[in-house]
């Protein structure tokens, strides 16, 4: 009898037991669900996946904080968004080769697809600011940057000494210094960069020609050392590079103030749209231009102006071995059959020159290949659009005008674009476009001015550039801009490049092409009133643009006030603080509501002494 008492009081010790416990996770549970996805405490070592995504996930528990107005209660404030762990300081969501190798994804490496966008689904999204390296520092500023850079920004010394002999970059104590050589130019660019002017007999030397030449695609850049010493005269280049085995040196470029971007020449076309570059440029960037039927050298075409150059410096064009003469022999023929002819050809290096009129095309043999695009292509759609080893012809326009019909820079900047047309946009909406735009910029720098000087900028990003008169406004600062267009609007990014300016598009529902910490400035124009349109999440574009954006960088949101007030309650979450707040100058009904509101990002170094800070 007593030892089944004794079962039974350890029965119901065990059933109370199991009681309190279920009302202990209960209350847990319960709390979590208040709490939301941010219970990660500031300086956790561990990548965590939460249920609300990094770009483009959707979780139902948290699905109130990305509505504007409904977000949070009035006065509460999101006390924390996790940290990744260090060993993503440097990831591009859509560029990680992990994520490749992990879900196994069925990839031609030859085609170099493994280089391209891959974004993660919504499951292996991350919800969590991208540390810096340790020791990070505010960056060397502009110009000093173009030619050395903190080591332990870009803790990254291979290329190095693996480009030596070539002068890429030598490092230095703390620092990274970087002499302007490349793989071809072991003696600089400067000086490279001079002997491809004097190939084409431009006056003095000087590759703009005068100012007709302004804009450049460097293909396979390295660190960007070609763009970098172009902009000394008035020319500005879109350096491209892929994610490859020289994974950071598009990295370089943009820490040095460099404009560019990652991306490569696979089976998509490039995110530019047609007739964009007067000189296009490869300089041993080791790319098979007979493949597939040349269809890369014709998307190189598709990108090029009318009277556009091709200036390729690479063994094919002097070396005498079988190989190299047999590529030559076969490229020499692919380029004529495109209507190409040589302008100039000087040791290691060919220029080509693409025709300025369609009449080449015309008086082919039937049958000749590479064939025409078919006339229902359109050039300029580009967002995940695959490449075709097609001729693009010149519009009727370019046609009877014999060339791109672009003033030449700077005033390509303010006249008005050819293809402004293609829009609908009268000369008079261009014009208030500018004025506009040129005002608002002013009121943007009186906000700025207590925590700017003239050299704190230097990268910029117009998150949505429409026709790019935010960045003409910028033409009198020391600072290059990154114009982005949204994939699913007017593709006004063909008027942006032919003001003379660079970008991309790109769709804010995704991670954008670029390593963390690169932008000092990002200009948000109703960015988030766009992306709630389209169902995609607030509170993911908050932590890319916190990615993308340098420590002490600034943001300015211009959208609807309930945007201005989401944010808010996500700056101590984010680190960021509050610079200014200002009712926006209204042009039109539509802009009664909206703000201008200023952000700095902190700058925090590691978990401890991020928690110090708190």
């Amino acid at each position: 009898m007593a030892r089944g008492r004794g079962d039974g009081e350890q029965k119901k010790r065990l059933v109370t037991w199991i009681v309190v416990l279920a009302i202990v996770c209960g209350c847990l549970y319960i709390y979590s669900r208040k709490g939301g996805t941010s219970a990660l405490e500031y300086g956790s070592k561990s990548l965590r996946k939460l249920g609300s995504s990094y770009l483009g996930g959707e979780d139902d528990g948290d699905e109130a904080s990305n509505k504007f107005g409904e977000d949070l209660q009035d006065g509460v404030m999101l006390k924390s968004i996790p940290v990744c762990d260090d060993g993503q300081s440097e990831l591009i969501p859509c560029l990680d080769r992990n994520l490749i190798y992990q879900t196994r994804l069925k990839l031609d490496l030859s085609l170099m697809e493994h280089y391209e966008r891959h974004c993660p689904a919504p499951e292996r999204h991350f919800n969590c600011l991208i540390p810096p390296p340790p020791g990070y520092k505010v960056p060397i500023k502009w110009p000093k940057s173009r030619d050395v850079v903190w080591k332990e920004n870009i803790p990254h010394t291979h290329l190095a000494s693996e480009k030596s002999d070539q002068n890429w970059m030598v490092v230095k104590g703390d620092k990274i210094e970087f002499p302007g050589g490349g793989t071809h130019f072991h003696y600089g660019a400067d000086k490279y960069i001079a002997a491809i002017a004097n190939m084409l007999n431009f006056p003095k030397n000087i590759l703009n020609n005068g100012g007709r030449l302004r804009t450049v695609l460097d293909v396979g850049c390295g660190v960007a050392s070609f763009g970098g010493y172009l902009l000394s005269s008035n020319i500005i280049a879109m350096s491209l590079a892929p994610n490859d085995v020289h994974q950071n040196q598009i990295q370089f470029a943009l820490e040095r103030g460099i404009p560019a971007h990652l991306g490569v020449l696979g089976t998509k076309r490039l995110p530019y749209p047609s007739r964009s570059f007067e000189l296009a440029h490869c300089s041993r960037c080791r790319i098979d231009w007979l493949q597939r039927n040349g269809i890369l050298l014709l998307e190189l075409d598709r990108l090029l102006r009318p009277g556009g150059y091709f200036a390729y410096s690479s063994p094919e064009a002097y070396a005498q071995d079988e190989e190299d003469l047999r590529i030559w022999k076969e490229m020499s023929a692919l380029v004529e059959r495109m209507c190409w002819k040589i302008a100039a050809k000087r040791n290691q290096t060919v220029i080509w020159v693409k025709p300025l009129t369609n009449d080449c095309y015309i008086e082919r043999e039937p049958g000749t290949q590479p064939p025409l695009c078919k006339s229902d292509d359109d050039p300029d759609a580009v967002w995940g659009v695959p490449m075709e080893a097609c001729i693009t012809p010149y519009s009727d326009q370019n046609h009877k005008a014999r060339g791109s019909g672009l003033a030449p820079w700077p005033a390509r900047l303010t006249a008005l674009p050819p293809r402004l047309a293609d829009f609908g946009y009268s000369n008079e909406m261009f014009e208030k476009d500018m004025e506009v735009w040129q005002q608002r910029v002013e009121n943007y720098w009186n906000l700025l001015s207590p925590k700017i000087r003239p050299d704190t900028l230097r990268n910029v990003m117009d998150m949505k550039a429409n026709l790019g008169s935010f960045a003409a406004a910028l033409k009198s600062k020391d600072v290059w801009v990154m114009n982005v267009v949204p994939e699913d609007g007017p593709n006004t990014l063909k008027i942006i490049y032919d003001r003379g300016l660079i970008g991309t598009v790109h769709s804010w529902c995704e991670s954008f092409s670029t390593y963390p910490r690169t932008y000092d400035l990002l200009h948000a124009w109703t960015v988030f009133s766009d992306i709630e349109k389209k169902g995609c999440s607030a509170v993911d574009l908050l932590i890319e643009m916190d990615r993308i954006l340098r420590p002490t960088g600034f943001i300015i949101i211009r959208d609807k006030r309930p945007v201005v007030e989401f944010v808010k309650k996500h700056l101590s979450a984010l680190h960021w603080e509050a610079v200014a707040t200002a009712e926006a100058e209204g042009e039109s009904e539509q802009d009664e509501d909206d703000m201008v509101f200023i952000i700095q990002k902190k700058l925090w170094l590691t978990s401890e002494s991020f928690r110090e800070t708190e």
